[in-house]
């Protein structure tokens, strides 16, 4: 697909497992295991899902997934394979080496999101992309090195520290244009300061749905996330987003959902649904 001066691929990171009444937070479960099958431990299948963007210029990365540094119980109790580097296969895949990606922009510090940014090397942790630079929200940034108990288990620090230690961290405040045709839009429901890619050339726009809807069941307005540090700002969130993507026609591109890479969306009854897929390739 192409936008702009921009072709967009999807590049998938690898799978994990995250417990389904966290991820569907007051929704019953007779309700959101007939669309999320529980394994035996009651982990729901999530793609790990970046977005790939290329002008000939920059060569832009949109998260990075869990990587691979995680040790082996975290890996045990989120189902991840640390084997191999999903990552930097699915890149390669796509004629991309890790050297000649120029910017990454980490939506926010999570480590499902932010865990590829680094990698470990002789024992020594390294940049992923050691010459791009990595654009953070500044706010986030800092609820990031100050995690409430809530939240902390969600920032590892090796995921984002090296960055800073080595002047990789590029900080940016609030929203705007951050590229040509790249705007960024803040969102504070799930964690402070989640910054969303939105790729427009005027006709065509696509929204980086990072966890406002990380998958496509969660656009029914009350599906919240148990993760979610503010629910009731998650859903002015989403109803406001809503009701833009659905005037405007934007693509929808979710980061976790494992069988919808990107979509339109149609009216329903109850508000917007989940419409025409939309192919990347």
């Amino acid at each position: 697909m192409r936008i702009g001066p921009y072709d967009l691929a999807a590049i998938e990171t690898g799978e994990f497992g995250l417990d389904g009444g966290a991820m569907f937070g007051v929704v019953p479960k007779p309700l959101w295991e007939k669309l999320h099958p529980p394994d035996e431990r009651n982990r729901i299948t999530m793609a790990s899902r970046a977005l790939l963007l290329r002008d000939g210029t920059r060569t832009i990365l949109v998260d990075t997934g869990n990587g691979t540094k995680l040790p082996p119980k975290l890996a045990g109790i989120y189902r991840i394979d640390t084997r191999t580097d999903v990552l930097a296969a699915s890149l390669a895949a796509h004629g991309v080496a890790p050297e000649s990606v120029t910017d990454v922009i980490l939506t926010h510090l999570h480590f499902d999101h932010a865990g590829g940014a680094t990698r470990r090397v002789d024992g020594e942790l390294l940049p992923a992309f050691p010459r791009a630079r990595y654009h953070l929200q500044r706010d986030h940034w800092q609820a990031a090195l100050h995690p409430t108990e809530r939240d902390r288990a969600s920032f590892l620090p090796d995921d984002f520290v090296p960055l800073r230690e080595r002047g990789l961290l590029e900080f940016t405040d609030g929203e705007g244009e951050l590229f040509p045709g790249i705007r960024l839009r803040l969102l504070h429901g799930h964690t402070t300061a989640l910054q969303a890619p939105l790729i427009s050339d005027g006709t065509t726009t696509l929204f980086f749905c990072a966890d406002l809807f990380p998958l496509t069941a969660h656009l029914h307005l009350p599906w919240i996330m148990g993760y979610d540090l503010r629910p009731l700002a998650t859903l002015e969130e989403k109803r406001r987003i809503l009701a833009e993507a659905l005037e405007q026609q934007w693509i929808l591109f979710f980061e976790h959902d494992p069988s919808v890479v990107a979509a339109r969306l149609s009216a329903g009854e109850k508000g917007a649904v989940l419409g025409p897929m939309v192919s990347l390739v």
